[in-house]
This record gives structure tokens, sequence and C-alpha cells, in this order.
């Protein structure tokens, strides 16, 4: 059996997997070198609400800050179990950074499929992955899991629920059902704990970021086929997405308008 397979497996019985290891460290202190120079220039701050935080940064709309950040969701062991979770026909819904800075409290337990007007339990139309830049632990506020969760319809937002944490080590890769009930941990450590959250959806859905009009086509025109494919220049079996009976990808060799 596949490691794709056996991650598969797993999701669609716990509702959530970890793949080790698919960073070297090389690569996680390149990215989070890149990561900090990205906040500086953006001039993040937390935002006003607790869902995202209000001792949390988040860097949105990765994918046009440079190869660096469009490989992650390209890289063949995760996508091959977003693939098999969902289908070859799914999409990027979002590339964005959580750092959790100390302080943080506990997220509201959610579901990512939640604002969906589906009944669950449903099959799966969203596939999320955490990137652990650093360590996750229960105390620096590792994603928490209510395992099995993605059967039972949807949560009461912010409800109290028994959970697990996601306990990673920098270079793993989480992966969940976006119906599984989850939500950040708070950080009571005095270190930040820092993650991509690279998130997908079914083909025929929307995306939560608007990758077409979030990403110049003369950026897009650079990215490999399969990561063009990824952000919505592609047609949904045959018929979703088309342009005039054409691929959306045939644009890119023309001019931005």
């Amino acid at each position: 059996m596949s490691a794709s397979t056996s991650a598969a497996e797993q999701i669609d019985e716990q509702g959530y997997a970890v793949l080790p290891a698919v960073l070297t460290p090389d690569r996680v202190g390149g990215l989070l070198e890149d990561l900090a120079r990205i906040e500086a220039q953006e001039s993040i701050v937390p935002a006003s609400n607790g869902f995202e935080g209000r001792s949390t940064l988040r860097a949105y709309n990765l994918l046009r800050h440079g190869p660096q950040w469009q490989d992650l969701t390209i890289q063949p062991d995760v996508l091959a179990v977003v693939e098999a979770v969902l289908d070859p026909g799914c999409l990027i819904s979002s590339v964005s950074s959580i750092r959790i800075l100390p302080g943080e409290t506990a997220q509201p337990i959610h579901a990512d499929d939640q604002l969906l007007p589906l009944d669950g339990p449903h099959p799966p139309v969203v596939c999320n992955t955490m990137w652990a830049l650093t360590e996750f632990t229960p105390e620096n506020g590792a994603t928490r899991l209510v395992p099995g969760s993605h059967q039972r319809g949807k949560p009461v937002y912010g409800g109290d629920y028994d959970t697990v944490a996601a306990e990673l080590r920098p270079g793993d890769v989480l992966i969940w059902n976006g119906s599984l009930w989850h939500g950040g941990g708070a950080n009571v450590t005095d270190a930040d704990r820092v993650g991509i959250a690279a998130n997908y959806c079914a083909g025929w859905i929307r995306q939560q970021e608007n990758q077409q009009l979030g990403l110049p086509r003369s950026v897009v025109a650079t990215f490999p086929p399969r990561l063009q494919e990824l952000v919505g220049y592609s047609v949904y079996g045959g018929l979703i997405g088309h342009i005039e009976r054409r691929s959306p990808a045939d644009l890119l060799d023309g001019p931005e308008t």
C-alpha cells in the first residue's frame, strides 16, 4: 500500500492524517525567513476577531510571493493524498500563513466547510493541509482535532468538544477532511507557532481566495501547468469553468486585460 493510499484511508476513517518530514530543515528555514520578510513588507498585524485570532499573524495569497510557496501546493506526496480525498479536478482554495503568537487563546472549534449549504455527513468537498514550520505542541497552539467528527455533520461553532492535539515536527504536514471539527490551540509558551495552510476544494465549488483576480495573469503564466490548473485555469469534468468551450489556460499566452 502506498503512503498516499494509507493516508487517504486514515482521513476517511478518522478525518485526518500526518505525513512526516515532507520538508527538509533547510527548506523549513528558508520559508520561515521569507515569511518574516513578507510579514514585515506587508505590515501584517493581528485581526480583531476571535476566529482569525487577536494574537495571530496571517499572510494571505502566498502564491504571488514566489516559487518557494508555489512548490508547496504541488508537492507530489501531499497532492496525491488531496487528490485521493477529493479528485484530480480539485482546486487550490487558499494559501496562507498562520503565526500564533504567545498569549493567543484557542480558536473556536469549527469545520472548514461549515459555511457551505450542505447537510452532513457528505462526500468530501474540502481537503486542507497544514505545513509545520515550527514544532506544534499542546502548549504552543497545535491544531486541536475531534477525531471522526467529519462523519457527524456540522459542529456548534465554538462548542466545547473533547479534542486531541496534532503534534508535529517542523517539516511535517497535517492533512484533513474539511468536515473535521477542529481549531487552533492556545499558545501559553513564549515562542511563535508557525504553519502554512494550503487548502483545496472540489473543482465545482467556489475557492476561498479568488485566485483568478488575486494572482496576475503574467504570474500564473510562469506557474507549472499543474499549478495553473489548480488555481482555476482548468475545466472541471469537461464543462465547468470553460470560456467559449476553451480552457481558461489558453488565455495565459494573451495580453492581460
